[in-house]
């Protein structure tokens, strides 16, 4: 009972607000209230300031708000050690993944673990930067792959193991596919098809045209679609181009139904990074996991090749 307690005095200390709390905890906002007020009679101090604005911590709720984390890392490291100890007990790595990385690069290195590991199971999730970030905070998660802008945190470790190029892509029909690249002005004449506003390839994007010089509110975005397949489609059936990462379209490129063309003199390269918490105890699966992903020739391997064509094994 006393953990719940924590975890939910934890949450409306980050959070400021009951509301969103209960949201993220998926409690109702009266239980969460509750459970405060049975905390703060139970230890005898105030621990929130309350306003219309949302709460804040007292110099007492400061004092407990250490303390608390503290304990929920200690067990929640108990557990983690307990399960690593449990016989005949099978590996699991919880982890997320931004869309291009979930999509279309964590897919080859499940697949080779998948062979190399059979006594790992994995329970991956597919989300937004924001959402993978504030998963790993939590604990939800102990790995976050992410791409694009990385959030700043002083809980967060960040390091990148692998770089993506951004490049514009056309038909295989298209005047621009007998060509190996473009420049920045050849952008402005064509009709772009796009990530929505907040996706991180948009960002990415936006923020590499703006330090080459080029507004990106010149360009003539005709579509804001909110998935990279949905962009492929549109992009095969003529009605626009678009700047996407390479990975993601490497195989219709091999097909010569795209033709990946890069930026004259200033290519857009993206980092893409693992999320850890700078203070918890990795389990060895998930070292093995990070390990590999730091491999840099094994993953150019893994990478390249085409599981969904290999034969299977006999």
């Amino acid at each position: 009972m006393f953990e719940q307690q924590f975890l939910v005095f934890k949450e409306v200390a980050e959070t400021k607000n009951i509301t969103l709390a209960a949201k993220k905890l998926h409690m109702s906002q009266p239980s969460i209230s509750l459970q405060i007020q049975n905390l703060e009679n139970q230890y005898g101090a105030r621990f929130f300031d309350r306003t219309n604005k949302g709460v804040s911590l007292t110099r007492a709720g400061e004092v407990f708000y250490e303390n608390v984390r503290q304990v929920l890392d200690i067990l929640n490291n108990a557990q983690q050690q307990v399960s690593e100890l449990a016989e005949e007990q099978r590996g699991l790595i919880c982890l997320g993944a931004t869309l291009t990385i979930g999509e279309y690069i964590l897919p080859n290195i499940l697949a080779y673990l998948y062979h190399e590991r059979p006594d790992l199971d994995f329970k991956a999730k597919i989300a937004n930067t924001e959402s993978i970030a504030q998963d790993v905070l939590e604990k939800r998660i102990h790995i976050g792959l992410i791409e694009g802008p990385v959030p700043k945190h002083k809980e967060l470790v960040v390091e990148s193991f692998w770089q993506d190029e951004l490049v514009v892509v056309v038909p295989n029909f298209h005047p621009w596919a007998s060509r190996n690249s473009i420049t920045l002005m050849d952008l402005l004449k064509e009709p772009l098809v796009t990530r929505e506003v907040g996706s991180g390839t948009r960002k990415v994007m936006e923020m590499a045209l703006k330090e080459r010089g080029l507004d990106p509110s010149q360009l003539n975005v005709t579509m804001e679609l909110g998935s990279t397949q949905a962009i492929k489609q549109v992009v095969a059936a003529g009605l626009g181009i678009t700047i996407i990462s390479s990975f993601t379209v490497h195989r219709e490129c091999e097909q010569r139904i795209f033709k990946a063309l890069k930026i004259q003199d200033s290519p857009v390269y993206r980092d893409l990074s693992i999320l850890t918490l700078v203070q918890t105890n990795q389990t060895k699966d998930e070292r093995y996991l990070i390990n590999l992903l730091h491999d840099r020739k094994l993953l150019s391997d893994i990478l390249s090749r085409d599981y969904c064509s290999a034969e299977p094994e006999p």
